[in-house]
């Protein structure tokens, strides 16, 4: 089984493009997710975890996530590789967002955030998740 849930912030705004192919819409943004133990002296440390989301998915990420912001994601790991023009090999990990949700609490999404749906609206949205099929 490949599933993978976190709970992080994003390091800045996502980044919506279009497949050439069929205009698909494909959102890459980084999430960086606290590590659970801290060693004693030691600050929080984090992991920043490249994110991929697909077609409803992302423009749904595009349009409502924005960096700093606290979100949760449910999805599965995938690693690819290439080579670039000098022949060398290159390896990603990501995780192929499937459900992303807003993790920061109502009245700190709506102070912080409020701005992005307009000053005296609540988003009226929990959850956005696609069915990707490839």
């Amino acid at each position: 089984m490949n599933k993978v849930c976190l709970i992080g912030r994003l390091t800045k705004d996502p980044e919506i493009r279009y497949t050439q192919s069929n205009n698909t819409a494909v959102t890459t943004f980084t999430l960086a997710v606290n590590r659970r133990f801290v060693k004693e002296g030691e600050e929080n440390q984090a992991d920043f975890i490249q994110i991929v989301a697909w077609s409803k998915t992302a423009e749904f990420c595009g349009k409502y996530f924005v960096k700093g912001q606290q979100v949760g994601i449910a999805g599965r790991i995938q690693t690819r590789n290439w080579d670039d023009e000098q022949g060398v090999k290159h390896y990603s990990t990501e995780v192929i967002a499937e459900e992303v949700f807003f993790a920061d609490s109502k009245k700190d999404a709506f102070s912080q955030y409020g701005s992005a749906f307009g000053d005296n609206t609540k988003p009226d949205f929990e959850v956005a998740s696609d069915d990707l099929s490839f």
